[in-house]
């Protein structure tokens, strides 16, 4: 990114969305109708002297006028039910719920426009205008990630993002073993347990000395199906999304290698645990394929400590243990903007209050950033893989995740196409097909990123700032959920807040005061949940929406007992219940950290809990009743 587009010290967040009552709605439609009229100026320029494809006869034919109308008709029912049977997430105040709000409107622009280009990606020859911004969003995400030789593209979404780091992990530790068989020399008086600890950038080294034979190494690495079983296990926390279930399982290495590792009363992972972990492996001559952080976790929006993953990693290092590290930052990725300068760089712990302060990322000066989360987004450049979802708090449309490595070679890992037999010379979005899992993909979603990132520079003065509304939002959402109280049916209803936001997710229960029955407490947030979601009445008359989870055993274990046992329930109750049901919002919203606008939705928010209440209570009564 040029750095003309690295700052933007006056950026006002509000130009940059359509607005909750569409207030920016006649913008959006200037915008959208200018770009629209570019392209079919250029349809109408391209060789002006060809002749029409349609002509009035055509336009005035009734089979013609026919089939308009019927496609109006189309049309109309689609706009009926998408306006009837849609989530209202855009709301501002309203919307608590799953991982939707706001769009960027420069995002949604470039989409649409980019759409009637129909570039695909995979085939440069077909879209060399997005397959270029695609190339350039790769070398931003690297940036953002403090990878100086980093690379990176767009995938479908955090998912496919996660089975590529899997994809990555798998075939560069297979590696040494390949060099074994195919050229020796190369791993000369190392032993089996050396190869499966040898670290990444030491691999590259050697791939990169074996010249001609680089071919017939990776024929002979994991790709040809061979020592998929000694790599070792890949260890997870117990937040893990489940797409690292599916991704093992795609990729080969099979499910029984994924292991859980415990996580604390916080819900991070627990290092000493993973430690632990690691030694019993070692010590059973079982490598570990590698470990995966969390930043971001979609039940709790906790970051894991990817600094002590580091710190810990270095200390194994010594004694001969090496994993490779991956990063699942799906959710949190564009969080590290918070913490980059407009030089990239990454700013001092002790002068980020000021730099935020100076940058208006906060409307009220106060430490939202905790020392642990900004030790954990500093150590995110050791990394060998990041993933990152621009669909989530890139505020970009579906479908747009991401996924980054930190050292360029590493793509010739996967590659199913040497580079050598492209055309000299050529551009490198060229070979991107050579590096991904899809045959084909949407230049549209190029677009969208790369309009979102010009538009917003991935540092403070940017993306900072949409990151910080987020955050502030949350914070106020949480201060105001620890104070709520409810009298229904004659009962009195506490909220109870799971645990101070990392990030911008806030979970809390609902509990009657005096109740010693989990079970009861979980039935009564679930049919809370089922009142103010999707499942009970029309979702456009609904005045608050939420989204929920469960903590059970089996996924949790006990992490979840000391908050359990702080709402006064015993350590017995919790084995007999087994789980605990969370109300959970992601705050993605970019209005509710200004004070005015959450203060007009409190009062209306608790008005609409204390509804629903009145709802599920009344609802029991009548089934006890009958």
């Amino acid at each position: 990114m040029e750095k003309s587009n690295r700052s933007l010290k006056d950026l006002d967040l509000n130009a940059l969305f359509i607005g909750d009552k569409a207030e920016n709605g006649q913008l959006y439609k200037d915008l959208l109708n200018k770009l629209v009229d570019e392209h079919l100026g250029w349809r109408k320029n391209y060789i002006p002297s060809d002749p029409n494809m349609i002509g009035p006869e055509d336009q005035n034919s009734p089979a013609f006028k026919k089939t308009v109308g019927h496609m109006k008709t189309v049309l109309d029912q689609l706009s009926e039910r998408i306006r009837t049977e849609s989530v209202p997430w855009h709301s501002a105040g309203r919307y608590w719920g799953h991982m939707n709000s706001e769009t960027l409107m420069p995002a949604l622009l470039a989409y649409n426009y980019a759409m009637l280009w129909n570039g695909n990606n995979v085939a440069y020859e077909s879209s060399p205008a997005t397959s270029q911004m695609e190339e350039e969003v790769g070398q931003e995400f690297a940036r953002l990630m403090g990878y100086d030789y980093g690379w990176g593209h767009i995938v479908a979404d955090g998912s496919l993002a996660n089975l590529e780091g899997l994809w990555y992990a798998r075939n560069i530790k297979s590696l040494p073993f390949a060099m074994k068989e195919v050229n020796p020399e190369l791993v000369a008086g190392k032993s089996d347990w050396e190869l499966l600890n040898m670290p990444t950038k030491e691999i590259m080294d050697l791939l990169e000395n074996a010249g001609s034979q680089i071919d017939e190494v990776k024929k002979r690495s994991a790709r040809s199906g061979k020592n998929l079983q000694r790599l070792g296990k890949w260890l997870v926390p117990q937040t893990k999304h489940y797409s690292w279930m599916k991704a093992a399982d795609i990729i080969g290495i099979g499910l029984d290698q994924v292991v859980p590792v415990p996580i604390d009363s916080n819900y991070r992972m627990d290092i000493q645990a993973l430690e632990s972990i690691i030694r019993k492996y070692a010590a059973e001559k079982t490598p570990i394929l590698g470990v995966v952080g969390v930043a971001g976790s979609t039940e709790e929006g906790v970051v894991d400590g990817i600094d002590k993953i580091v710190a810990l990693r270095q200390k194994l290092q010594k004694e001969g243990i090496y994993f490779y590290l991956h990063v699942d930052a799906a959710y949190g990725g564009y969080a590290r903007a918070l913490f980059l300068d407009e030089d990239d760089q990454f700013i001092p712990y002790k002068n980020l209050q000021k730099v935020h302060a100076e940058n208006h990322v906060f409307t009220e000066d106060k430490e939202y950033i905790k020392p642990e989360v900004y030790a954990a987004y500093k150590a995110f450049d050791q990394a060998e893989s990041i993933t990152i979802d621009p669909h989530k708090m890139g505020y970009v449309p579906y479908s747009a995740g991401g996924i980054v490595i930190q050292d360029i070679r590493m793509r010739d890992t996967i590659s199913y196409f040497a580079t050598y037999v492209f055309e000299k010379g050529a551009d490198i979005p060229a070979l991107l097909g050579a590096y991904i899992l899809e045959g084909s993909k949407a230049g549209a979603t190029a677009a969208s990123v790369w309009a979102a990132h010009h538009t917003l520079p991935l540092n403070v003065t940017g993306y900072g700032k949409l990151e910080g509304a987020s955050i502030e939002g949350a914070h106020r959402y949480y201060d105001f959920l620890k104070n709520l109280k409810f009298e229904v049916a004659g009962k009195r209803i506490s909220v109870h807040p799971l645990i101070s936001p990392d990030f911008n997710m806030v979970d809390y229960v609902l509990k009657e005061d005096g109740n010693d029955d989990l079970i009861e407490m979980n039935r009564l947030n679930h049919a809370f949940y089922e009142q103010a979601s999707y499942v009970k009445g029309s979702l456009y008359g609904k005045e608050y929406i939420v989204s929920h989870t469960d903590f059970a055993i089996p996924d949790y274990g006990d992490s979840p007992l000391a908050f359990v046992e702080s709402l006064g329930f015993s350590e017995v109750e919790w084995r007999h219940a087994g789980k605990v049901t969370i109300i959970r919002a992601s705050v993605m919203t970019p209005y509710m950290n200004q004070r005015e606008n959450f203060d007009y939705f409190a009062p209306r928010i608790k008005k609409a809990i204390q509804a629903d209440l009145e709802k599920v209570y009344a609802s029991v009564n009548q089934k006890e009743n009958v």
